[in-house]
């Protein structure tokens, strides 16, 4: 008699899969309740909706159940029912955490109508592309310009303006990655963000043709932006400025053979002379700013949410997170990370979310993210304009 395994047909396999699946659904379901009797138990004697020693005790558990070649995909679908269920038992009790609190007073207290007068702080000087922004965020604005990124946010901070205007990323070059370190580092909101369409131009003093020119100034970004049109003039050096419109304002006075890389209101402000347009390598190049406050306001409409965190330093910590963030059914649409000053391979983790902010599963997620995380920072809901 043959020992070789018979392989089952197609079907036969498939009736094992539903039969399975039906056993499954039922198990899962007398999960659950029993997770519903652990949260009453929990309220009845004050206990939090998160165990992290229970939680690592029940991964570990099930891991060595499965077995060397199934561990991973075990912990993977754990991870997730242990989302679930934690969503379950919070919408059981319906508790809310003190981050719950603290957005939805922003949101009663937020003013239905987004501002048209300010004091706005940006970095650079007239003609740049942050006061362009502020300009589409604001009907009249009131702008104050700082030297550098960092003096913004101390312009909030100190109650100089009531919002700052700043790039956060590109879509050409990617992320203005000072700024992400800056925000891990001030107490502020964002209250509102805005796609703007960038073309830089080519400027220089009145005469000046393009052979003449030796030197390219502007900031490093629109350096990047304009990097493939910029090779093309063979042996012209590239030198980053602070702001593109500080760049053209240095290249009206600079020697000759010294060209900018600005916006095309800088030539007339400066007195210079447009010798290229369009000159970004991707025509479809946007920058993306945000609006900063020193305290939460959350407007009408407002559907993206910013949060800054660290995981553990440990295989599967993030998987598990977005795992976590899948559970809930919310779309994340940036996942940035910047490492840690001092802490060797150590990580802060940036994410944008997608979800209303009337949302129970939106709220019930932050909540739990702030009580599981080591690090937690709440950066603001807001609406993102085009």
């Amino acid at each position: 008699m043959s020992n070789e395994h018979k392989i089952p047909s197609l079907a036969d396999s498939r009736a094992a899969i539903d039969r399975i699946d039906r056993e499954l659904v039922k198990l899962f379901c007398e999960r659950m309740q029993v997770s519903a009797d652990v949260a009453e138990y929990k309220r009845s004697v004050g206990m939090p909706v998160t165990d992290a020693a229970r939680e690592r005790a029940l991964l570990a558990k099930v891991s060595e159940l499965a077995g060397t070649e199934m561990e991973e995909n075990v912990r993977t679908l754990y991870a997730t029912i242990l989302a679930i269920s934690k969503a379950y038992q919070h919408e059981r009790l319906n508790t809310s955490s003190k981050l719950e609190h603290k957005i939805s007073t922003a949101v009663k207290e937020t003013s239905p109508i987004f501002p048209a007068r300010a004091k706005v702080a940006c970095q650079g000087v007239e003609g740049a592309y942050s006061l362009k922004a502020a300009e589409k965020l604001f009907s009249c604005p009131e702008v104050r310009f700082y030297k550098t990124f960092g003096d913004v946010f101390d312009a909030i901070d100190r109650g100089e303006c009531r919002y700052g205007v700043l790039p956060i990323e590109n879509s050409t070059a990617g992320s203005v990655t000072q700024i992400y370190d800056l925000m891990s580092n001030h107490r502020f909101y964002i209250v509102r963000a805005l796609r703007l369409k960038v073309d830089h131009c080519l400027l220089a003093k009145p005469g000046t043709k393009r052979a003449d020119i030796t030197e390219i100034v502007s900031h490093q970004q629109a350096l990047s932006q304009c990097a493939g049109y910029i090779a093309q003039l063979s042996g012209v050096k590239a030198t980053p400025f602070p702001n593109t419109a500080k760049a053209a304002e240095f290249a009206k006075s600079a020697p000759a053979g010294v060209a900018a890389i600005a916006s095309r209101d800088c030539a007339s402000l400066y007195g210079l002379e447009v010798l290229d347009t369009d000159i970004q390598d991707n025509a479809n190049n946007y920058t993306r700013f945000i609006c900063i406050s020193k305290t939460p306001e959350i407007y009408p409409g407002a559907d993206k949410t910013s949060i800054i965190l660290t995981v553990p330093h440990k295989p599967g910590s993030l998987s598990r997170l977005l795992t976590q963030i899948d559970a809930m059914h919310i779309n994340l649409t940036k996942l940035e990370s910047r490492p840690i000053p001092g802490h060797d391979f150590e990580f802060l983790f940036y994410f944008d979310l997608e979800s209303p902010i009337e949302s129970p599963a939106l709220l019930r997620l932050l909540g739990e993210l702030e009580s599981s995380s080591e690090t937690f920072r709440y950066l603001g809901t807001y609406r993102e304009m085009l």
